[in-house]
């Protein structure tokens, strides 16, 4: 049996994303999904997630910026990028993320 592989791509830096108005430092070169476990490791870790695009639960509203179009995605195939500001959150990724009190972001 093999030993598993680090759970986190290799980064150098972390990088600022917005989630309902409140800024968040997470590890560049991995995805949304990776990173949101970044801020919530044990909830993220035991939700209901496939890792592989077919159970939907990640999905989410993002825009880069100010000024940017808003785009829907899926956090386990997205990149995290600096700037990105999450606007909408599925209903399990918002229970996954309960314990970081975020203020009314919505399904």
């Amino acid at each position: 049996m093999s030993s598993p592989g680090p759970l986190y791509r290799p980064f150098d830096r972390l990088v600022h994303i917005e989630i309902s108005g409140r800024v968040f430092e997470v590890p560049e070169n991995n995805t949304l999904l990776r990173a949101l476990q970044y801020l919530s490791p044990e909830d993220v870790a035991m939700g209901r997630f496939c890792w592989n695009e077919d159970c939907q639960y990640c999905r989410v509203s993002y825009d880069t910026g100010e000024g940017t179009a808003k785009r829907a995605a899926l956090a386990c195939k997205v990149g995290v990028q600096d700037g990105m500001r999450l606007q909408e959150l599925s209903l399990e990724l918002r229970y996954c993320l309960r314990a970081l009190k975020l203020p009314s972001v919505t399904e």
